[in-house]
């Protein structure tokens, strides 16, 4: 199995980002939990109703955070998949919540809306015939058969693709399927979920840098640790890559390294998963902390700000 396990982004005031995720696009709010290097921030995971590997996004929230600035050596923008006759319906709801979109537009076959989050994060839906024979969840607003069906992909922003693309297929499971113009699109094998990783080869424009709608990181898939440990040792063999020690994150352990192309990656496992330390039934319910922050829960939970009155 290969793919995105996960991505993880940067947004501003916690509350707005909450509402957005969890009514507006209909994701399910699998984990609340902090940055377990800056415990006095949120960190947020959405996904489907059990958080599987390649339907998750995830926020770093800081209040008043500056914004970023898109461009060379960043994600582009990250594509969610949803069934291709719900484009409609999502265009209407766009304009119902007032959410900034694009024109439809065609890539590599596929339709595609542009659209981005209150923090100008650039997101997309994707069109996929037969997506609705894939598992969904809904939030109650969002019709089941309309509902997100996890990640169809991300696009990274490249002075340069090539060695990016070694990594990618020599390590990451993806195989070369297309170019179109500048971009050129990778496919891993296994899920439907987070399978399309596209490269926009863009040399000479102005590099970004990170702030508030900037995506931090994009994880991909190990199954488990040995898988993990195989992957590392190419990096360092096969393409001068240090990534670093594991870390465990509670409910995957991971690896991180920069690609040659600038982006942060991270190898993360399946497991153990998002039901480890609540049932499936209440996931996102209760402030979940590592053991080592557990003693000062209550300082951490002072600082936070409530998303009750969000919730109801």
């Amino acid at each position: 199995m290969s793919g995105l396990h996960h991505v993880t982004a940067i947004a501003g005031d916690p509350i707005r980002n909450f509402g957005f995720y969890t009514r507006d696009l209909g994701l399910r709010f699998v984990k609340k939990t902090v940055n377990f290097d800056d415990p006095g921030t949120y960190h947020f995971y959405y996904g489907d109703e059990t958080g599987r590997p390649g339907t998750i996004l995830t926020f770093f929230p800081w209040a008043g955070v500056s914004p970023g600035r898109r461009g060379v050596g960043e994600t582009h923008q990250t594509a969610f998949r949803v069934p291709q006759r719900s484009l409609g319906y999502w265009t209407q709801r766009f304009i119902e919540k007032g959410i900034a979109y694009e024109a439809l537009e065609k890539r590599f076959g596929e339709s595609v809306l542009p659209f981005t989050d209150p923090d100008g994060m650039a997101l997309a839906l994707v069109g996929i015939p037969g997506a609705e024979n894939e598992p969904g969840w809904s939030n109650g607003d969002v019709p089941p058969e309309h509902a997100i069906r996890g990640f169809h992909g991300v696009t990274l922003l490249l002075d340069s693709a090539a060695k990016t693309a070694a990594v990618l297929t020599d390590v990451l499971g993806f195989t070369e399927t297309g170019r179109e113009g500048s971009v050129i699109r990778f496919k891993a094998s296994g899920d439907a979920q987070g399978n399309v990783l596209d490269i926009y080869e863009a040399k000479g424009f102005l590099r970004g840098h990170q702030g508030g709608g900037s995506v931090h990181h994009i994880a991909f898939r190990a199954a488990d640790d040995a898988e993990q440990g195989k992957m590392a040792q190419k990096l360092v063999s096969n393409h001068g890559l240090h990534p670093t020690e594991q870390r465990d994150r509670n409910y995957f352990r991971s690896i991180y390294f920069r690609e040659p192309g600038g982006v942060l990656f991270e190898i993360a496992t399946d497991i153990p998963g998002f039901a480890v330390d609540e049932p499936v039934a209440t996931l996102g319910r209760d402030l979940k902390l590592p053991s080592f922050l557990e003693q000062h829960r209550k300082q951490i939970e002072g600082v936070l700000p409530s998303l009750e009155a969000t919730a109801s």
